[in-house]
């Protein structure tokens, strides 16, 4: 281990502590929900909670019910919790003693290390390499799993899905420029975005994210050029590292010049709906809006691929997003018949069925060769990225507690000057 890795893992090691010494203040008065169950005979009722409640509900009933007709003997109650409420209904029940806690529940990774650091979940890493998903799960997934959690090293969900940064454009802009499809090249994306722009007809090569959620997407351009692999470089972070600065710099040079005045208080839906609106050539986003660009304009028309490598012949540089998964809590007094649940959810059928209906990453990787894939080319070519061991994967840190704050409320008022010239890139990052 270099002194950089063992100044990481130090960090990490600090950020769990402080989580952890936060978790047994706020349950000083009685059971920490630490206290372990029992593995059960594999039998009898498992409580499950959905993250996502009434988006996933359907798709969740099938796996359910195939699941209890294979296994007679298990009884799974589910109960949809709406994703903006997830995370509080989890701290609440830890902190009431984890007897309310369910038996299995999905777990994201933007709030797997408060968990981890209340000694809530499991540890699964055994069970999954002693399991047929031992060698089956999409590396990047499973890395991000393990690096969120706060050591980076055991496993406490197993991942089932991911999103990714996307690069999208207009297939039929493009061939009517005569524009090379797909973008391959950092040169070919800023070369479209100038030639897309025609302002006296009210045509822009880009969109770009001012409003909420801008510094996610800021990120995935910046790391994207630079080629910058890490997040920390020792002690300190890479984001204002000279090439992330400059690549920044680049980024925010769109800005009314290749992009509309008005994307400076985009969200994703007004970003996604002027994308859709007709008038323009590219956008960066993710995954989930794939069906709304097929709605607008038909698959022919569309495309959609990892943002490009830093130079031709580099591995590509891609910033982590949030992995879904599914976790075994610790009170549990049934964990075999969880685990068989996870297994089941989890095997190739289910875990593509699942993907195909949210619209996601399938963590499996041998679900790319099912048919839905082949033909989602964007999806696909998100998966090979994340399972290509070439790819470097920059572990935003989510186990620091207030990594959302700092991300988010803290710096998209900053950015938004940086888009108006009041704020230099430098200075932002």
């Amino acid at each position: 281990m270099n002194r950089a890795e063992s100044r990481g893992r130090r960090r990490a090691g600090a950020a769990l502590a402080m989580a952890g010494a936060l978790a047994l203040t706020v349950t000083a008065c009685g059971d920490d929900g630490s206290v372990s169950g029992s593995e059960g005979d594999g039998k009898g009722k498992i409580v499950f909670w959905d993250n996502n409640g009434g988006e996933r509900t359907e798709v969740w009933k099938e796996i359910i019910a195939a699941f209890e007709k294979k296994n007679p003997d298990i009884d799974v109650e589910y109960v949809g919790i709406p994703i903006n409420d997830v995370q509080s209904k989890y701290d609440t029940a830890i902190q009431g003693g984890g007897d309310s806690l369910p038996d299995v529940g999905m777990v994201g990774t933007a709030y797997l290390a408060n968990m981890v650091a209340q000694n809530a979940l499991e540890p699964l890493t055994e069970r999954v390499d002693d399991s047929p998903l031992g060698g089956k799960l999409v590396t990047g997934m499973r890395d991000s799993v393990s690096a969120a959690a706060g050591d980076g090293k055991k496993l406490y969900t197993v991942p089932t899905s991911a999103n990714q940064g996307t690069l999208w454009w207009r297939t039929d802009l493009f061939e009517k420029a005569g524009l090379d499809s797909p973008v391959t090249s950092w040169d070919a994306f800023y070369k479209a975005a100038d030639e897309l722009t025609d302002k006296d007809s009210n045509k822009f090569g880009f969109t770009i994210r001012g409003g909420e959620g801008s510094v996610a997407q800021a990120l995935d351009m910046m790391y994207a050029q630079s080629g910058i692999d890490s997040f920390w470089r020792g002690e300190k972070t890479t984001v204002n590292d000279p090439e992330n600065v400059k690549a920044l710099e680049k980024y925010v040079g769109l800005y009314k010049k290749a992009t509309p005045s008005a994307d400076l208080n985009n969200d994703f839906v007004k970003m996604v709906s002027q994308f859709d609106s007709g008038e323009i050539g590219m956008l960066q986003h993710n995954l989930g809006s794939y069906q709304d660009h097929v709605k607008a304009y038909g698959e022919e028309n569309i495309d959609g691929a990892p943002l490009p490598p830093s130079e031709e012949g580099q591995p590509r540089t891609i910033v982590s997003n949030p992995v879904d998964g599914m976790g075994i809590f610790k009170k549990s007094d049934n964990k075999a018949a969880a685990w068989k649940f996870i297994e089941f959810a989890t095997s190739r059928e289910m875990n593509s069925k699942w993907n195909e209906s949210a619209g996601a990453i399938p963590a499996r990787s041998d679900a790319g060769d099912d048919a839905w894939i082949q033909k989602a080319r964007p999806t696909k070519a998100a998966l090979e990225s994340l399972d290509d061991p070439k790819t470097k994967v920059v572990q935003l840190p989510y186990y620091l507690p207030d990594w959302n704050n700092i991300s988010k409320a803290d710096t998209e008022p900053n950015f938004q000057k940086v888009l108006l010239g009041k704020m230099t890139a430098k200075e932002f990052a």
